[in-house]
């Protein structure tokens, strides 16, 4: 899918008052047919925050009985996927032979490493009811040296995720560590990635990482005097002890880690050398990718 967004840099002339935020980038709504997703990352002026490449929120979503997500599987090269749901299910396949519902609170990471195919749909019975989707979907791009490791499919149901309570706040540390938690989530690089539940007035100091965005799925924040407005994703600085504070009632994920080398992205592949990616795209072309167990009859094509 291509990568469609905007950015919106905060014009402000005192740096006491928003010399914390780099950026901030307001993403452009994209319908991929039945839903909508908000294609947030990468942008012309930033690419990457830490590992993370890519991020999508989808949604909230309503399917009358008989429509869903349907998407046909398609590969990946060279990058991490992680898919983390506010509400509903989607049932993930993979050509590892993964077959695993994806619901609120879990955390799927899959690992294409050098290939895999995965697809997304539901369950039969899923489809017969009215329901809602919603939630957020990431790539991370891995380190060279784990660029063409064996792909891979782990599933961390909810219950393993650790939370804590930060000066009232709920938060869940998915990835990486933060507020004095670490999470059981394989990660290859430094990765920070947090979500928080904040009420109006709450605040809570940012976790410190070398590079660090944060993305406002619902409500209003600000940091210091700089508002960031609702579905939009504030890049910050260095800059440490950075605290946050909900204008209205918010939900949040925090997302960073260490800085990586340049990446090339085209389609659904990632990769530090631009020649595998052309090499993955012949691949594709040529059916050479492996299959997905119970779902090989469809596919994506590649565009163009």
């Amino acid at each position: 899918m291509s990568v469609e967004a905007k950015t919106v840099e905060q014009n402000c002339g005192y740096k006491e008052i928003c010399g914390a935020i780099d950026l901030i980038i307001q993403p452009r709504d994209k319908d991929l047919g039945g839903f909508s997703v908000r294609r947030v990352l990468p942008t012309i002026k930033r690419k990457m925050v830490g590992p993370w490449i890519f991020f999508d929120h989808m949604g909230p979503a309503e399917f009358a009985p008989g429509k869903g997500i349907d998407v046909r599987p398609h590969p990946h090269v060279n990058l991490a996927t992680v898919t983390y749901l506010f509400e509903g299910e989607i049932l993930h396949r993979d050509s590892v032979g993964s077959l695993q519902p994806i619901r609120p609170g879990d955390i799927n990471l899959m690992v294409a490493g050098h290939g895999i195919v995965h697809s997304e749909r539901e369950l039969p019975e899923a489809m017969e009811k009215s329901r809602t989707l919603h939630g957020l979907q990431l790539w991370l791009a891995l380190p060279e040296a784990d660029e063409e490791t064996d792909p891979a499919f782990y599933h961390y149901p909810s219950a393993e995720i650790p939370a804590a309570t930060v000066d009232g706040v709920p938060v869940r540390v998915m990835m990486g560590s933060a507020y004095g938690v670490t999470s059981p989530v394989k990660t290859y690089a430094e990765t920070l990635y947090v979500e928080a539940h904040l009420q109006p007035g709450q605040t809570l100091q940012l976790p410190e990482a070398e590079e660090r965005a944060l993305y406002v799925a619902s409500g209003r924040l600000k940091a210091r005097e700089t508002e960031i407005p609702e579905h939009a994703m504030a890049i910050f600085s260095a800059e440490q002890g950075v605290v946050l504070e909900a204008v209205s009632e918010a939900r949040i994920a925090i997302i960073g880690g260490e800085t990586m080398s340049h990446r090339f992205i085209d389609w659904n592949f990632v990769s530090s050398r631009k020649e595998r990616i052309e090499q993955a795209k012949a691949d594709w072309q040529a059916q050479r990718f492996p299959k997905v167990p119970g779902d090989d009859i469809e596919f994506i094509p590649l565009p163009g």
